[in-house]
């Protein structure tokens, strides 16, 4: 039952037709983990908080810098030197009260990953490294929860939502994100964003959809991104749509599976 504080703040949720009370209530009993708590991580925490997601999980084991602040809006000036978790959570508290949070100071490994997804109903990877990528993916489907996960360079990002664990109406698997990328590029080829630079109001652009992204997942209504790939060009400030689908030869849910835990993330 929504308090009269809630039935107010999110009372532009529950007049739209797709979400309703029933939408709102379901927010309210959903668990979120976040992977990385700055430029995709800070707008998908805000939006979730602010759409009155029940329980925000964030993972990060860095502190704020000053350089993070052109990106990571859900940090501030006087927080440099903090963890990121805890400014975080300081930020998520004073936007809404309502919303538990939970800190995980640490940095995500194939030791933990498997125990923290499977606390939470969906997981939302705003990593800024391929092999994390893999790992939260590999964890996803191991644990069977639903993975949004998007990707920022300089001046493009992609978005997905992976359902590996379970089928399409026609019996095939959903793609796993080892059936969009097989591999990882080879190490020195992707710069690092420190070398190569990004478009602050980006990461904004695509952490925010990832927060859509997760609440259509969480209240079930259009159509979500799951064998879809969602490109953004900011140069051209164009998006368009790659479908893909699942590999029978894929190592993790392909017809003879090689991954069977995370030891190769070891």
């Amino acid at each position: 039952m929504l308090s009269v504080d809630e039935l107010e703040r999110y009372a532009r949720h529950i007049v739209l037709r797709e979400v309703g009370g029933p939408g709102q209530a379901a927010l309210g009993r959903a668990r979120v983990l976040v992977i990385g708590a700055g430029g995709l991580g800070a707008p998908v925490l805000l939006y979730l908080a602010a759409a009155g997601v029940g329980t925000l999980g964030v993972i990060d084991d860095d502190t704020v810098a000053l350089s993070n602040l052109q990106r990571q809006v859900i940090h501030g000036t006087p927080d440099v030197g903090t963890p990121k978790v805890a400014s975080a959570a300081n930020a998520i508290q004073k936007l809404n009260p309502h919303v538990k949070v939970l800190t995980h100071a640490e940095r995500l490994t194939a030791a933990n990953a498997l125990a923290l997804v499977s606390a939470y109903d969906i997981v939302a990877d705003g990593s800024d490294n391929f092999a994390t990528r893999y790992l939260v993916s590999d964890a996803c489907y191991l644990a069977k929860k639903p993975l949004v996960t998007a990707a920022v360079g300089t001046f493009d990002g992609t978005l997905t939502t992976i359902r590996a664990h379970e089928r399409g109406t026609d019996g095939t698997p959903h793609p796993s994100y080892r059936c969009l990328f097989p591999e990882p590029p080879p190490p020195g080829t992707v710069p690092a964003c420190a070398e190569a630079g990004i478009l602050g109001a980006l990461t904004g652009v695509l952490g925010s959809m990832m927060a859509l992204e997760v609440i259509r997942e969480i209240v079930g209504f259009g159509e979500g991104l799951v064998g879809r790939l969602l490109m953004v060009d900011a140069r051209a400030m164009r998006f368009e749509t790659l479908n893909y689908g699942w590999e029978k030869d894929n190592p993790l849910s392909g017809e003879k599976p090689a991954i069977r835990d995370l030891s190769i993330h070891q």
